[in-house]
């Protein structure tokens, strides 16, 4: 399943709605997205799972790359 990941660059940093990025990652679930992504140090406000109808309007997108790890 593809999962939408919103966070900030730093784990040091406070959440700002200016600031925060967005990727797209591969995983089974939540917690596995999540424990891929402990290493790189970003402060994950939000992990969405994208599917469906949203999950091609988000392909429509010209940013969106699945980060693969």
């Amino acid at each position: 399943m593809i999962y939408k990941v919103y966070y900030q660059e730093s784990i040091k940093q406070v959440p700002v709605r200016e600031n925060t990025k967005t990727l797209y990652m591969e995983g089974e679930s939540e917690r596995d997205v999540r424990k891929k992504l402990a290493d790189r140090g970003y402060n994950i406000e939000f992990v969405q799972a994208v599917s469906g109808a949203f999950l091609e309007y988000e392909q429509q997108n010209e940013d969106y790359k699945v980060l693969e790890i």
